[in-house]
């Protein structure tokens, strides 16, 4: 297969396009669920098991189809996974019954972990040790920018044509992101053949368990918040759907500037900033429903929401593919999965608090706790962590 020799920025850019694309299909269909309940016949709350199913998925068959093809190279397996990618929103545009919608999401789902992972470990094989992290952080920062203009613009063009527009646009964006995968992806084969009995060592690994714990804690606490924004903005700040899809577009703001600001972080310094990264994430969310029965402070405290959340992703991810070194296939594929286990739990949890009667600002209180006990897991991982993972020259 031909290549051209891109320069680093090119091949981070095709990244960029191709994370833009998943995370398009992965967050767009929070604003077509009431046009896929009068158009599929079935009932929005059914409907919302193309988000909570696509989050478990992404958890379960991620690890498990990276395992599988853990002895192709990365670039054809990319290519591959894309092309997975491409049908499965076809599919999706397609989609005669709710069921056929369902399955394309599964099929989404199964190569968004590999993909992510990676696209993260070649971005930081390919960056000098100083600028891992932002490498990193111009992966996630596809998903992030999807959240702030992906999102809206779909969900406005699912209401002004129809739903499958949508997919039909998503599928073409991965079409361009395939061919810039075949023209400019790099490469890499591994010195070493990968093995999957190595590689599975990674969960004895206590640098990674301890940030996977961290993970499961933090982010869970984030999206068992998330979860009910939409209605949070509507009880305490009383905005409108104007309003509101404004509060949406400051989140995705904040999630960008978040995103690449963290990515700038040297990674001797990653455990140090993620502590007051969520100490400041948690803060936030305790202040949350007070913050915004202040119209203008509603746009601010999505922001902060935002820059938070996503301020700690480029982090944690770093953090995984430099202590989990002995799994190089593995750990960004890991990464993935465990923030969508954590994505499931909090939404999860989240309904369950509210069902048995806890009110938005309990519901927000719970989830900053959650991301206390993420903070502390950090301060304890900054004193029994291996140093020498994370030590660069200048």
């Amino acid at each position: 297969m031909t290549s051209i020799q891109p320069t680093r920025n090119l091949i981070l850019a095709i990244f960029m396009i191709s994370t833009f694309a998943i995370g398009m299909t992965e967050y767009v269909v929070t604003g077509l669920l009431t046009q896929f309940a009068a158009d599929l016949n079935v009932s929005v709350s059914t409907t919302g098991l193309l988000l909570s199913v696509y989050a478990i998925s992404v958890a379960i068959f991620g690890p498990i189809l990276r395992m599988v093809t853990i002895k192709i190279s990365p670039k054809p397996l990319l290519i591959s996974l894309m092309g997975l990618f491409i049908v499965s929103n076809m599919m999706a545009a397609m989609a005669p019954n709710f069921e056929t919608l369902l399955v394309s999401r599964l099929f989404s789902a199964a190569m968004h972990a590999p993909f992510f992972g990676l696209c993260m470990s070649i971005a930081y094989n390919i960056s000098p040790p100083t600028k891992g992290p932002r490498a990193i952080a111009a992966v996630q920062g596809g998903l992030t920018i999807a959240v702030m203009l992906g999102v809206p613009f779909g969900s406005y063009l699912g209401g002004f044509l129809d739903w499958r527009y949508v997919f039909w646009f998503i599928s073409a964006l991965g079409v361009l992101a395939l061919v810039g995968l075949i023209l400019c992806t790099p490469n890499q084969k591994p010195e070493i053949a990968p093995n999957l009995k190595q590689e599975l060592t990674i969960f004895k690994n206590k640098n990674v368990l301890l940030i996977l714990a961290i993970i499961v804690f933090g982010f869970s606490g984030v999206f068992t918040a998330y979860t009910f924004i939409e209605p949070m903005l509507r009880e305490f700040a009383g905005l409108g759907v104007t309003g509101i899809t404004v509060a949406f577009f400051c989140f995705g703001l904040g999630a960008v500037i978040g995103n690449f600001v963290s990515g700038r972080i040297r990674p001797d310094f990653l455990t140090e900033r993620l502590i007051l990264a969520l100490a400041i994430l948690a803060m936030a969310l305790v202040a949350f429903t007070f913050m915004i029965q202040l119209t203008p402070l509603a746009f601010v405290m999505c922001f902060l929401f935002g820059a938070g959340t996503f301020g700690t992703t480029p982090i944690l991810n770093s953090k995984i593919i430099l202590g989990g070194k002995e799994a190089p296939s593995l750990s960004g594929t890991i990464a993935a999965s465990v923030f969508n286990l954590a994505n499931s739990i909090g939404a999860t949890l989240g309904t369950l608090l509210l069902h048995s009667g806890a009110n938005y600002r309990w519901i927000t209180i719970i989830a900053a706790s959650m991301i206390i006990l993420g903070m502390i897991l950090t301060i304890v991982t900054n004193k029994v962590e291996d140093k020498s993972l994370f030590a660069v020259e200048a």
